[in-house]
């Protein structure tokens, strides 16, 4: 992190709400879950005003449902204008024929699209609220544009038996990623673990069969995440990537799984927010339970909420 003026990557929250509920959501986002002091549109305008001024390369947009935002496309045309690529990890339940033609000429560089069943019945019940036959419909509408969805599988109790399936269906429709890893333990997702989480080994078989049907089908590129929540939590405290997390409320956080904050870009720019974050990565408290939550998960029952760093003589 140290080695770069600005962040080479920022994951910005736009809003918590969905249309979903899904059951195992990292951000316990929802259709009534908007948090009450959310960035205005002012502020999220001057935002993407400041990202591109400090050459920052790369956005992701998250959430909560990102396209849900009336804003969303006033801050896209602004990122687009000043050079900075955009990835949105949506439900695509928003992306009809004038949206993806939107993303097109914004020329927008990956848009994620979750798919967690090979059936309607499996994906829905795990994320009430969606639609399947809407999402492959948003998907069929990128690949027709030529912009290259990625598709992001969450294996669970409930559908890890059926990721051949969806990976097979993947290829079939032109899907250019392949995007699956261990079930963070955040959010819904921590709160139902026992009845969701698979095991290692589930998981483990579900990976081999997934690298051995990418060999198969030659089709989408297979992108597996390494490791759990508690593995990366670690890493990053050895080595933080040069990157932000900004959540709804402007707050800066360091990563999801984290409660700390370390800038509020409500009151202060991204230009002095950025060494903070470098700052508060040092700082003995974030250390420390990052430590400690190797060992007791329990601690990610605060993952979505937002400490203040204490920064005085960092």
């Amino acid at each position: 992190m140290g080695d770069y003026g600005a962040p080479l990557f920022l994951a910005w929250q736009l809003t918590n709400r969905c249309t979903g509920s899904c059951l195992h959501c990292c951000e316990e986002s929802g259709p009534d879950k908007a948090w009450p002091d959310e960035m205005s549109r002012e502020q999220c305008l001057s935002l993407a005003r400041q990202i591109a001024r400090m050459g920052v390369p790369y956005v992701a947009f998250g959430g909560g449902e990102p396209m849900g935002s009336p804003h969303v496309w006033e801050i896209f045309e602004i990122l687009a204008r000043g050079g900075v690529e955009i990835k949105i990890e949506t439900n695509g339940l928003l992306l009809d024929d004038a949206a993806c033609d939107r993303l097109k000429a914004l020329n927008v560089a990956c848009v994620q699209i979750s798919i967690d069943g090979a059936t309607a019945a499996v994906h829905e019940g795990l994320r009430p609220g969606s639609g399947y036959a809407p999402a492959w419909e948003a998907i069929d509408r990128l690949v027709s544009r030529g912009l290259g969805p990625e598709l992001v599988f969450i294996p669970t109790k409930l559908n890890v038996s059926g990721a051949v399936a969806v990976y097979e269906q993947a290829a079939r429709r032109g899907v250019r990623t392949f995007v699956t890893g261990p079930l963070m333990r955040l959010g819904r997702a921590a709160a139902a673990w026992e009845a969701l989480a698979c095991s290692e080994e589930q998981w483990a078989a579900a990976a081999e069969a997934l690298r051995q049907a990418s060999l198969r089908e030659k089709g989408p590129r297979l992108a597996l995440y390494p490791w759990g929540i508690q593995a990366e939590m670690k890493t990053r405290a050895e080595s933080p990537q040069a990157m932000v997390l900004v959540v709804p409320n402007g707050r800066v956080k360091l990563l999801n799984a984290l409660p700390f904050a370390a800038a509020d870009l409500k009151t202060e720019t991204l230009a002095a927010a950025w060494p903070k974050v470098a700052a508060a990565w040092r700082r003995p408290e974030v250390q420390d339970f990052v430590r400690r939550a190797q060992s007791d998960p329990g601690l990610l029952r605060h993952a979505n909420e937002c400490w203040d760093v204490a920064l005085a003589g960092a």
